[in-house]
């Protein structure tokens, strides 16, 4: 189970009379995510009838000075109609606590849950429910810089230097091929907004074919708004090991996205070297934790070699075919 901060049953309690969510009836830890320790919460509720919620300890990679974004985002886009968590304020006001020595918050449980193989019709609705966010997203006054975009991939790939070669042998060379080609293609004049930035299936929850919520804005920040559809169509369109490419599924993402928000011209263009960027930020996230993470870590590392296969397709890939067009 990946939780990092265990919590004794008596001090969620604690911190719960701070809140009108009644008293605690369970509490257990959530194994998804890497992140953070998240606790699903099971209460009494304020009315006596039950009332489910998410109990969030932030660990080491999420920036306290961050999550005031994270917060004002996700009330910005809840009250624009998306489905997303928000975070849920106490009787005096504050939505950030501490618990256990960490930063701790209370938010809201949304029903549903993620696919690992998805459906066209799921990856079709995905594209839906993104761009309904990055239409909602419009007017949002906080920004955050993306400390993974390409300056972070660089600053990434010295760190990994020779130790990406104990992967396989060679990708030292690739990841450096792959930086050069992107530093002379990267586009820089295409529209730019607020950016999920980590729209993976295990962070969009669905009840069958419909999105019933958005969650883990962890990585969200200000960039190339299509970057985000790359990013998305990189999780979505791929067996998990990266080795086979699902056409139908490209074609249902990209042809839900054109129905809720769409993209330009220039975007349209763009957008095989923004997919190129997507994999290799992966693949170099993947593999600095693949080098980094001690073996009896309570993590399951991910395999960097999936996103290579993925940057492989992208750099071959016909790309009037990535989004069905």
């Amino acid at each position: 189970m990946a939780v990092y901060t265990h919590v004794p049953a008596e001090d969620i309690d604690a911190f719960l009379a701070r809140y009108d969510a009644g008293r605690l009836v369970s509490a257990k830890g959530i194994a998804e995510g890497v992140e953070n320790s998240n606790y699903m919460l099971e209460t009494t509720g304020a009315d006596g009838h039950g009332h489910r919620y998410i109990l969030t300890l932030y660990e080491k990679r999420v920036d306290e000075a961050d999550l005031p974004f994270f917060m004002d985002l996700l009330d910005h886009l809840g009250a624009r109609g998306c489905q997303v968590p928000r975070f849920i304020a106490d009787r005096e006001g504050r939505r950030l606590q501490q618990l256990s020595g960490r930063p701790a918050c209370l938010i809201e449980f949304l029903t549903g849950i993620s696919v690992t193989e998805p459906t066209p019709d799921q990856a079709r609705a995905a594209g839906v429910a993104l761009g309904e966010l990055h239409k909602a997203a419009q007017g949002f006054a906080g920004e955050r810089r993306n400390a993974l975009d390409k300056d972070g991939w660089h600053a990434l790939a010295a760190r990994c230097g020779d130790d990406f070669d104990e992967i396989q042998p060679g990708l030292a060379a690739r990841v450096a091929q792959e930086l050069a080609f992107l530093d002379a293609h990267w586009p820089a004049d295409l529209p730019r907004s607020v950016i999920h930035a980590d729209l993976f299936p295990d962070n969009v929850l669905m009840l069958g074919e419909e999105v019933t919520g958005l969650i883990d804005f962890y990585f969200s920040c200000t960039d190339i708004r299509a970057y985000d559809l790359a990013v998305t169509h990189s999780a979505w369109v791929f067996s998990n090991d990266g080795a086979t490419w699902f056409g139908d599924r490209a074609a249902a993402l990209g042809a839900g996205y054109a129905r809720s928000h769409g993209l330009t011209e220039a975007e349209r263009a763009a957008f095989p070297i923004l997919c190129r960027g997507a994999a290799l930020r992966f693949l170099l996230t993947r593999a600095y934790d693949w080098i980094n993470t001690p073996a009896d870590a309570l993590v399951t590392r991910k395999d960097p070699l999936a996103y290579l296969r993925r940057l492989d397709f992208y750099a071959k890939a016909d790309p009037a075919e990535l989004l069905g067009a």
